[in-house]
């Protein structure tokens, strides 16, 4: 089938592409998240709730149409090969028009949690799912079934702080320049992405960046997200799952690149941060991450 999207980011074009894609649901109640104009075609998607019983993700262009559809045949087959990780249902999905329909769960990200969840627990259950996604077989399984996957990497835009973090970006540049081993990575593993209820971990969401990329590029959120000392323990049953160790090095050079690259797009866009903090202050923090685990760029 040929695919298509729809032809406005509005929620009248949702409502006739759930009539092809879920009828059920076209008569419920919507509402929007990210319904905003883009003209950049990357952008063009958002998601809705409805009824407040199922997630749609939708498009407005080829290109995020793409992501759509690509998240929907992730999703198959990483049921099957890696059913221990929590991940959404599909109810219903489309290539034409490109969307997927998914059952809520109720539960709220990590951001929201962290600072109430049991931090060993909690790292027992950040362990688990991505030990279970980096097994080398769920790779095999997964290319099998999808083809060639994407790379995932990290590029780093500079900034007017730049100069700042010049020999922790030259740091980096040398730990990454021997390719890390080989694994099938969520590729954006951050405290959105995440579900909790009952303070337990019980989603993982936003499937369409899954790759090929190293296990340490899945961990580079985590020393933010969840504090140097849960993310240690992270890494402690981590490796006990896996049997394999973790490289803190690699995994702090993939968390500057990340941490950089958002605060240079955010601030060239004029956009505030997350937190709404200065990119001075992202950055007073990012080094005492370093500090804390003894790293040092000479």
């Amino acid at each position: 089938m040929t695919r298509s999207w729809l032809g406005e980011p509005t929620v009248t074009a949702l409502r006739e592409g759930l009539r092809v894609v879920a009828p059920a649901l076209a008569d419920g109640v919507i509402v929007p998240r990210g319904l905003v104009p883009s003209e950049d075609p990357r952008w063009c998607a958002a998601s809705a709730m409805v009824d407040e019983r199922f997630v749609v993700k939708f498009a407005w262009s080829e290109e995020a149409a793409e992501r759509v559809c690509y998240r929907a045949r992730v999703l198959d087959a990483l049921r099957g090969a890696a059913p221990a990780i929590p991940l959404p249902e599909v109810v219903a999905a489309s290539e034409s028009p490109a969307m997927v329909v998914l059952r809520r769960v109720p539960g709220r990200p990590f951001f929201q949690v962290r600072h109430q969840v049991d931090p060993a627990a909690a790292a027992r259950d950040l362990a688990g799912v991505l030990a279970a996604l980096h097994d080398p077989a769920v790779l095999r399984t997964v290319s099998a079934l999808l083809g060639p996957l994407p790379k995932r990497t990290e590029n780093v835009p500079p900034g007017r702080w730049w100069n700042r973090l010049r020999p922790w970006s030259e740091w980096a540049d040398q730990v990454l320049t021997i390719p890390g081993r080989t694994a099938l990575v969520h590729g954006d593993f951050h405290g959105d992405n995440h579900v909790w209820r009952s303070n337990r971990l019980r989603l993982v969401v936003d499937l369409e960046t899954v790759g090929v990329g190293e296990p340490e590029y899945d961990l580079r959120c985590l020393p933010a997200d969840c504090g140097v000392e849960m993310f240690l323990a992270v890494v402690s049953d981590y490796e006990a799952l896996t049997a394999t160790p973790v490289s803190l090095d690699r995994v702090m050079a993939w968390h500057l690149r990340t941490v950089v690259g958002d605060m240079a797009w955010r601030t060239e866009a004029g956009v505030p941060l997350p937190d709404g903090r200065a990119p001075d202050e992202w950055i007073d923090d990012l080094l005492s991450r370093f500090a804390a685990l003894d790293i040092s760029a000479t």
